[in-house]
């Protein structure tokens, strides 16, 4: 069932202070260093956090060590980094970060499974993300139980075809009310049922209609965490944060060529290090 709420409620810290280590003109490992002073240490973060160190200073990614991490960091968590850190992803890592902040608040305090859902998609939407892959990594979330996971896996490939809008409605207890309200003598329920007749209404009202407009209706009526949306910047600006990631992997390869040059060759220790590294248990 996830993780306790403190560990969400640091998690949460976690990435708000990364979204702003850019600006704030640190680099991911001075960052991740005054971040690991800051978290209770009665929770597991400080470990992990050793461990995305650890894995940035080797290889300059940090998904690769949430990847890892499967029992600390959803996969959902970690895909959204790892499209951050493709090079030629325009999801930028600022606002990857800033999601995961919010939506690990989300996950400390849950109002309800859809809300989430719509959360996690409404993110997916707005930063043109691969449906299929961001669905696989939803459908494996502690948050969903088997029957959610299920559905999720089942309209990977439908949505596009079919609109969100009529998935929500077809699957709510408001399309139940409206065909039994129509005299159908025997009505047949839809499995499975995972919305409740608001979100129904809610996405009744909305089909064949812009999807943004959904979202926001449904972000108004179940009142879960604004997704940080797209803005309009500079170019130039954009580039920011890709050089410095570019910098920072450069900085990583420097050193293993400087380790070559030397008598001794590369320090092999620092790999073997990293692969005894623990990563938090359960």
């Amino acid at each position: 069932m996830g993780l306790e709420r403190e560990e969400y409620v640091e998690q949460a810290h976690l990435f708000q202070a990364m979204a702003g280590r850019v600006e704030a003109g640190e680099s991911a490992q001075e960052r991740l260093k005054l971040i690991r002073e800051e978290v209770l240490a009665t929770t597991r973060l400080p470990m992990a956090i050793d461990y995305l160190s650890a894995e940035l200073n080797h290889v300059g990614t940090l998904s690769t060590a949430m990847k890892r991490l499967p029992h600390y960091f959803t996969p959902f968590q970690t895909f959204l980094i790892e499209q951050a850190e493709s090079e030629k992803s325009r999801f930028d890592i600022n606002r990857a970060f800033l999601i995961l902040s919010h939506e690990a608040k989300f996950r400390a305090d849950p109002k309800s499974l859809p809300a989430f859902f719509f959360f996690q998609f409404e993110t997916l939407c707005r930063n043109r993300l691969s449906y299929s892959q961001g669905l696989e990594a939803m459908s494996v979330d502690p948050m969903y139980d088997g029957v959610w996971s299920n559905w999720l896996k089942s309209i990977r490939h439908s949505l596009g075809i079919v609109d969100l809008a009529d998935l929500v409605y077809v699957h709510s207890e408001y399309y139940v009310i409206r065909q039994a309200g129509e005299g159908g003598s025997e009505v047949e329920r839809p499995d499975p049922i995972l919305f409740g007749e608001k979100e129904g209404r809610i996405a009744l009202a909305n089909r064949r209609k812009e999807p943004m407009f959904f979202f926001s209706a449904l972000q108004r009526q179940l009142q879960y965490p604004l997704v940080p949306k797209i803005e309009l910047k500079d170019p130039v600006h954009d580039l920011l944060p890709k050089m410095v990631r570019q910098i920072e992997r450069m900085e990583v390869r420097i050193k293993l060529l400087e380790d070559e040059n030397r008598e001794k060759g590369i320090n092999l220790d620092q790999f073997m290090a990293r692969k005894n590294t623990a990563p938090p248990n359960d």
